[in-house]
């Protein structure tokens, strides 16, 4: 009896860990999708549009679920400047991915923010005062490498413009670390609801100065789409952390790279280099071997900025 029990609770982990990874999975999907349509919508409509269209209607789709109605005390946050400060960063690091995606693949981009588990790593020492072992600080010294290769500066790369999507991963790496200290003094619920605050704020208030028209139905589609792509990708990124812990989750976050693939290529028909696809292996491999240096320590799970 007792070794059906544990057999039963063997497999109904399983179950669990097998849910979680299935939602992880589908999480960067949505994510992957959301990317598509920005650069998609960048040829239709300004990118500051684009971004504001990210960040309402996420918030609209986010509020439907989680508000002051239906979670009481969700605005109260011990934390405010914080929170603030954190959203301003996803904001920033959204608008800089935006404007990189006019001019580089989904590939590209999204082998360049891989390296967002890199440097949350490198700042955790001075910022958290976390020990960075010599292992880890050659692991991220090859990551950046691959990141290198991706953007070859100086050698006939991909576009400078390359420069602002490294800008924007590391204001996604600060927003992370920033993530695991408030995780100590707000719910989650909270923390989720202040995330797109700042950029439908800051972007509303000069959204009548460069309103442009969508001009047909699809661009307006894409535009609530996005949306909902960024709202349903954080609910379920959410939701596979209550089925599996995050070592087990973290490495299905560089899927991404596998979806941005196919979508560049069926969207826009771009096909990645050698160097994108050998930069942005070396930056996986570096980002799996700290996990496995860290699979104690639980760390910050995968999250695209957009």
């Amino acid at each position: 009896m007792k070794d059906q029990k544990m057999l039963n609770a063997h497999a109904l982990l399983s179950r669990q860990r097998l849910i979680g990874i299935a939602l992880m999975a589908l999480a960067f999907f949505f994510f992957s999708m959301l990317d598509t349509a920005a650069k998609w919508l960048n040829h239709s409509i300004p990118t500051s549009q684009t971004v504001w269209s990210r960040y309402v209607f996420s918030v609209m789709f986010v509020l439907m679920f989680i508000n002051p109605k239906s979670k009481p005390g969700v605005l109260k946050t011990k934390r405010p400047m914080l929170q603030l400060v954190r959203s301003f960063l996803l904001f920033a690091s959204t608008m800089f991915n935006f404007i990189a995606l006019n001019y580089l693949q989904l590939s590209q981009t999204t082998a360049i923010a891989f390296a967002a588990p890199l440097i949350v790593t490198f700042l955790s020492g001075p910022l958290l005062g976390e020990h960075i072992s010599r292992d880890r600080m050659i692991a991220i010294g090859v990551g950046f490498c691959g990141v290198l290769l991706v953007a070859r500066p100086g050698f006939g790369g991909i576009h400078p413009v390359a420069f602002l999507s490294i800008i924007g991963v590391t204001c996604y790496a600060l927003f992370a670390i920033m993530t695991r200290h408030l995780a100590a003094h707000d719910s989650t619920e909270t923390t989720l609801v202040y995330s797109g605050l700042v950029g439908a704020g800051l972007l509303s208030l000069v959204m009548p100065f460069i309103w442009k028209n969508p001009p047909d139905l699809l661009v307006l589609g894409l535009m609530v789409a996005m949306g909902a792509f960024a709202a349903i990708g954080h609910y379920m990124l959410i939701s596979a952390h209550r089925y599996a812990p995050a070592n087990v989750l973290s490495p299905f976050g560089y899927t991404q790279l596998i979806w941005m693939v196919i979508l560049g290529y069926v969207v826009f028909g771009d096909v990645p280099d050698v160097f994108t696809l050998g930069g942005g292996v070396i930056v996986v491999g570096s980002g799996l071997y700290l996990l496995s240096r860290e699979r104690s320590r639980q760390p910050i799970p995968l999250e695209p900025a957009a």
